[in-house]
């Protein structure tokens, strides 16, 4: 054992800092090319800002823990991309604030749902998952069917959206109330569901 090595392991203080430094350095090195690079910053054709209908069913998705069942990351293998189609990019998921990309699949991917069932599906799902897919173990969520989006809210969250770069317009903001008024939060959440994917959906 050398002078240096013996001195960093025998003493904790000096440990901690050059783990800490190395980490760092390392994470720089990875991360920081990538904040620069167009092909993780620039939304792919046919990607756009969540409508305000749809933004509000994200927020009702995030809500009731649909990630922690649900991720929405098809990785580039084959068994993946035969079952639920073109791999994620990252350029999908520009203006996700926060990405809900995750790892846990007790249900299916939902990155290329969008589409691929009807709108009533998707309700009577919600609203009694094993009416439809007899060995689902998801829960129910029927009281989204009564409860009505929180309209007046939505020109808030959108302005704070764009403040980290998504371009909502003044127009989207001004109109984000009455585009979601009297909507129950099953519609948000169907819309946003329907919405999901659709730009690489039909690539291979």
């Amino acid at each position: 054992m050398n002078k240096a090595q013996k001195l960093i392991e025998t003493h904790v203080g000096w440990l901690i800092v050059l783990t800490i430094t190395t980490i760092s350095v390392a994470m720089l090195v990875e991360i920081l090319p990538l904040m620069f690079s167009k092909s993780v910053t620039k939304p792919i054709e046919g990607v756009k800002p969540y409508t305000a209908v749809q933004l509000a069913g994200r927020d009702i998705y995030i809500r009731e823990g649909c990630y922690n069942c649900h991720s929405q990351m098809i990785r580039p293998f084959r068994a993946e991309t035969e079952r639920y189609g073109h791999y994620s990019v990252a350029g999908e998921s520009v203006y996700d604030h926060p990405f809900l990309w995750g790892s846990k699949r007790t249900g299916p991917d939902l990155a290329r749902v969008g589409g691929r069932y009807s709108d009533e599906w998707h309700r009577a799902h919600l609203i009694h998952p094993q009416d439809v897919v007899p060995e689902s173990v998801m829960p129910s969520f029927p009281w989204l069917a009564a409860q009505k989006v929180d309209a007046e809210a939505m020109p808030a969250k959108m302005a704070a959206l764009r403040k980290v770069g998504v371009p909502y317009t003044d127009a989207d903001i001004a109109g984000a109330t009455k585009a979601v008024e009297g909507k129950t939060e099953m519609d948000a959440l169907i819309a946003y569901l329907q919405g999901l994917g659709l730009a690489l959906k039909n690539k291979r």
